[in-house]
């Protein structure tokens, strides 16, 4: 079973003498021993590789890139670190991601403040700190922004966020790019060109270029294609604009299930590398700088989520229900989005399948359930379940529903592990309350 998982696990991950699985040279039943369930493990060399992937790939095929990770997915202060480390630049999306950035002394240059609806104090913070690019996404934040800009005596670099009208075949919840979207100005309705006529006549903002995102995750590389040839078509032909800078997003794919064929990085930055290039040749443009956007696919495989296993539930004849110390409180994808799981047991990751076993967590939710018909080894109260690919999106989407305590997290390392954020405690959730 180990085997046919090991794709979806950390790069480090193994089965160690004590016949439970490692990570970073850590045995996970020991981790679980010292920080308590549920826990999220994230390897810190897959991490850092998945880094070095993206800036390796891209850059081979388009020198001026720059990769810059997309907070969303999961930020704290050891990974706003670590991709500083690296080198790459963050897409934030509120005051509080970049407060994370700001605390490591991120480098302001290198962050992009995305967003369909930031306020007037998150557009203050952002110039404050002076970070790189504000991406505009509608005619109201542009307004807002070249009157703060004005006020603060600056002159902000901007790209505008373009809804190009491709639909990237992904869940409709996570479809970005089309004209019926709240994000962007569309192309076909004019609302594009009216925003880079505005911008080019503010002496407030610096039109650097343009972006768009399409959705996440995507399995094609044919709608960055698309949205590539409708996107430079529009810098070609709108009047003033000169392209500096594009902004392609995110959405890389990652595999979440033994089946899952994700394209490579490599194969991504063929085809949107290949595909700027031909597109702007075609138009006499000059190359611009690409900006590229991962986020789940730097941090999902270097994630691991641990339960401890505790009541059970045979409905005879139709299914066995095995319940977990977490759920939707700290990974609501399922729930949200109907995202799909694997698992194993850390404890006995060499047991074979013996049925399928619906994994379902501790909250008050008949959704709240992790995994439908899992293959699992016969599971019993106190064995440690693992869930590969936890780390993007779960973390970030977090809650305290039921009043229950987020999970600690720790980094893995040739053997040592750093706890990197404590599990909350009931004085954290009294600590914001006002009474009497």
């Amino acid at each position: 079973m180990l085997e046919r998982l090991l794709p979806l696990l950390p790069l480090t991950a193994q089965v160690n003498d004590a016949g439970h699985l490692s990570i970073g040279g850590c045995d996970t039943v020991e981790l679980v021993g010292r920080f308590g369930t549920p826990l999220y493990v994230f390897d810190e060399l897959t991490l850092r590789e998945m880094c070095r992937t993206f800036r390796r790939e891209f850059q081979a095929r388009h020198q001026d890139t720059l990769v810059i990770y997309a907070c969303k997915a999961y930020i704290g202060l050891a990974l706003a670190s670590l991709v500083n480390q690296e080198g790459l630049g963050a897409d934030v999306v509120s005051g509080g991601e970049l407060a994370f950035l700001a605390a490591v002394g991120f480098p302001p240059e290198k962050i992009y403040f995305h967003g369909n609806n930031k306020s007037p104090q998150e557009l203050r913070e952002a110039l404050e700190y002076g970070v790189g690019r504000v991406v505009v996404d509608n005619f109201y934040e542009l307004e807002l922004l070249s009157r703060l800009a004005q006020e603060m005596g600056r002159r902000q670099p901007v790209l505008l966020r373009l809804s190009p009208g491709i639909d990237p075949h992904t869940h409709a919840k996570t479809t970005t790019g089309t004209v019926d979207s709240k994000f962007g100005f569309p192309i076909v309705t004019g609302q594009a060109a009216e925003a880079v006529a505005r911008t080019l006549a503010s002496p407030y903002l610096d039109l650097m270029g343009l972006h768009f995102h399409l959705g996440s995750p995507i399995f094609q590389v044919e709608p960055y294609q698309e949205a590539m040839e409708v996107v430079v078509e529009f810098a070609a032909r709108t009047p003033g604009l000169s392209l500096r800078e594009l902004g392609v997003g995110g959405g890389f794919a990652v595999r979440y299930l033994p089946e899952d064929e994700p394209p490579s990085v490599a194969v991504y930055a063929q085809a949107i590398v290949g595909s700027l290039q031909d597109a702007c040749h075609r138009r006499h443009l000059p190359l611009p700088r690409l900006v590229v956007e991962p986020g789940r696919a730097i941090v999902a495989r270097a994630g691991v989520a641990l339960y401890t296993v505790g009541s059970w539930k045979d409905v005879p004849g139709i299914r066995r229900y095995v319940a977990v110390d977490g759920g939707m409180g700290d990974n609501i994808r399922p729930a949200l989005y109907g995202s799909r799981y694997c698992a194993l047991l850390a404890n006995r990751p060499l047991d074979p399948p013996t049925g399928p076993v619906t994994v379902a967590g501790k909250f008050c939710e008949s959704g709240d359930v992790l995994m439908w018909d899992v293959p699992l080894p016969a599971v019993g109260p106190g064995d440690i379940l693992a869930v590969p690919a936890a780390g993007a999106y779960a973390l970030a989407m977090a809650s305290n529903y039921n009043a229950s305590l987020r999970p600690a997290v720790v980094m893995v390392r040739d053997g040592q592990a750093r706890l990197v954020r404590r599990r909350e405690t009931y004085d954290d959730l009294l600590r914001c309350e006002v009474w009497p």
